[in-house]
């Protein structure tokens, strides 16, 4: 059943309740949330991914839902651990559901003629982040996408997604290089003692080397990963020497 506008904040921020069974019974203390994880929907329908998020049957869930015209629902409360984020990790952390929020964006992804976000998510992702964030003090560099978190088996929510905008907002992070700089070492090869500083610089980031059994692909997924978010013009798994300065911008951030 469907409740209208449910006011989380004095900002006027409204959701519609449709309440997912898939989730943690066990309460969490305000304290544990960590993190904001985006994701894409990954389907064709927008119905269908609402439903799949609330199927007895699929086994998963976010606590918030974007659709395309920006409404966006409640589907866990935030105190329960929703089931979104699967095999991940961060810095120390593993199981990033039980730190974090979800939220899934409607959005048909690479697999279906993946869209640009319309203006109206965009909206409602700044205005729920920023209710999110002063809410449990989240940090800029734990709001996070879900291939950030799980680099070899996610691609969402995709090079797509704006990041570098959200950042302007106070959301997230990103660099501060110009174009000038960074096109200047586009495309440029990297040593391997560059390449060394790059995969030391992740690990510092936040993205954790080698935890899957894949190794010999692990670092070209994780240098996607970091494209992804970062350079998104250009995906393609190489090292450049523009990958290696937006990484050392980035470590002298944190």
């Amino acid at each position: 059943m469907f409740i209208k506008s449910q006011n989380l904040s004095q900002n006027s921020i409204y959701t519609t309740l449709n309440y997912s069974p898939n989730f943690d019974k066990k309460k969490r203390k305000p304290k544990e949330i960590k993190f904001i994880v985006f994701h894409y929907t990954g389907m064709k329908k927008e119905k269908d991914s609402i439903n799949r998020l609330t199927s007895y049957t699929s086994k998963v869930s976010s606590h918030y839902f974007i659709k395309n015209n920006g409404e966006i629902l409640t589907l866990v409360p935030d105190l329960y651990i929703a089931w979104h984020a699967g095999i991940s990790y961060w810095k120390n952390y593993k199981s990033i559901n039980k730190y974090s929020i979800g939220v899934e964006i409607s959005n048909p992804g690479h697999d279906y003629k993946y869209n640009e976000f319309s203006k109206k998510q965009v909206s409602s992702i700044v205005k729920l982040s920023k209710y999110l964030v002063k809410k449990y003090n989240i940090k800029s560099n734990f709001i996070l996408g879900h291939s950030d978190i799980a680099p070899n088996r996610k691609k969402d929510p995709g090079e797509k997604f704006p990041w570098n905008y959200l950042s302007r907002k106070k959301i997230g992070f990103w660099h501060n290089l110009s174009q000038k700089e960074l096109f200047k070492e586009r495309n440029q090869n990297t040593n391997q003692l560059e390449k060394n500083i790059f995969i030391k610089n992740l690990n510092k980031i936040g993205y954790v080397k080698n935890y899957s059994k894949i190794r010999n692909n692990y670092l070209k997924l994780l240098t996607i990963a970091f494209q992804r978010r970062f350079r998104q013009e250009i995906i393609n798994g190489e090292i450049d020497k523009e990958c290696l300065i937006i990484s050392k911008n980035l470590v002298k951030k944190f």
